[in-house]
């Protein structure tokens, strides 16, 4: 795993590495879920305090099984700002969300861009 930095072009690895961990688990016939895809990125770091944290930060269970990052961006975003809050040990407000959002648009450019914070500053 690379090191994970709360900059722009960490976040597109990071959802560069998503798609890439879904074809994965789908090759061999496994679940897409949060659990599978921690202990896929982080091996034996990611035990059940890290995954239960992750988990608690982005309000999803573990289990559950993951849509497509591709059509469904937003539970993937939010999975993506608890991984790095959990792993940099940040507070999951400090996560840079504009460089997150930029970095979906670049990772997935024929997608519709994510723009929660709608409202610019002036």
């Amino acid at each position: 795993m690379t090191e994970i930095q709360n900059t722009q072009e960490c976040f597109v690895q990071l959802w560069l590495r998503l798609e890439r961990t879904r074809r994965l688990l789908q090759g061999q016939y496994r679940r897409f879920c949060i659990r599978r895809l921690l202990k896929t990125w982080f091996g034996f770091e990611a035990n059940d305090n890290f995954i239960w944290e992750v988990c608690n930060r982005c309000e999803q269970t573990g289990w559950d099984e993951l849509p497509l990052p591709s059509l469904y961006p937003r539970k993937h975003r939010e999975l993506l700002r608890a991984i790095v809050s959990v792993k940099l040990g940040i507070s999951y407000y400090r996560v840079d969300l504009r460089a997150l959002d930029a970095a979906y648009s670049i990772a997935y450019p024929k997608s519709t861009p994510l723009n929660v914070n709608k409202k610019k500053r002036q």
